[in-house]
């Protein structure tokens, strides 16, 4: 494991994106205290307090990982976390929403975007950018239902400190994978809404179902309240909470 700290940068994962990551270690660490233009899932900006959270990208070389099993990725990184947040407090309610934000007490606290590179069948490599809310305690109005360590727990954390602890769980996750263990168990213990019913937004229609499972390539199985059974990739459906 290798870690590279930066006091700001634009993006950790556009940082890792104009490397030649040919030349660049599996398992290494690319850490700003500040990002001035984070990203989140569907491009939506991820605001982060500069100095107060941990914002980093993490560049994995998971080439024993066929392309078609690269949510396994997902699963594992997802999985990493929740097991870094439950070691901090086990009486916590934490759930993972689909594919990959993490949620302590209903209220989001991290979020990951992943980005592969494949080589054949295979994946060369991963850009894990990761964004995990820690000692913030205010945030703009636009962000949707945030919270953070501080604000959960009480306390603040050194920021060194956490990332060397969920970088120990990732480790452990992703030598789960390269040994074949399915995270998919896991995953579906912790994932939010699964077998309740909650409203969702469908092809552009408000619609009632429940979560049943996902499918090998991290499509959301749902069963509709009108009987119907659906398959959705990450921009088909969308959460109403």
């Amino acid at each position: 494991m290798k870690i590279e700290k930066f006091d700001s940068l634009e993006s950790t994962n556009k940082y890792c994106e104009a490397l030649d990551l040919a030349e660049v270690e599996d398992f290494t660490c690319f850490w700003a205290l500040e990002q001035t233009a984070g990203i989140g899932q569907r491009g939506n900006h991820w605001a982060s307090a500069p100095g107060e959270n941990l914002t980093f990208s993490l560049v994995l070389k998971p080439d024993f990982l066929p392309a078609a099993d690269q949510f396994r990725l997902t699963q594992a990184l997802s999985l990493a976390l929740t097991d870094t947040l439950s070691a901090l407090n086990a009486l916590r309610t934490i759930r993972i929403k689909w594919p990959n934000d993490i949620y302590v007490d209903g209220k989001k606290v991290c979020g990951t975007l992943i980005s592969t590179r494949l080589s054949g069948d295979c994946i060369n490599t991963a850009i894990c950018g990761i964004g995990l809310n820690v000692n913030q305690v205010e945030f703009p109005d636009w962000v949707p239902n945030p919270t953070s360590l501080a604000l959960l727990m009480g306390r603040t954390y050194d920021l060194e400190s956490l990332l060397m602890q969920l970088m120990q769980h990732i480790e452990a996750r992703y030598a789960d994978l390269r040994h074949g263990i399915d995270p998919t168990p896991d995953y579906l213990a912790l994932l939010m809404n699964r077998n309740v019913e909650a409203r969702y937004l469908y092809e552009g229609e408000e619609i009632t179902a429940t979560i049943t499972g996902i499918d090998r390539y991290g499509h959301l199985q749902l069963t509709a309240a009108d009987g119907r059974r659906l398959s959705c990739a990450i921009k088909e459906i969308a959460f109403l909470l």
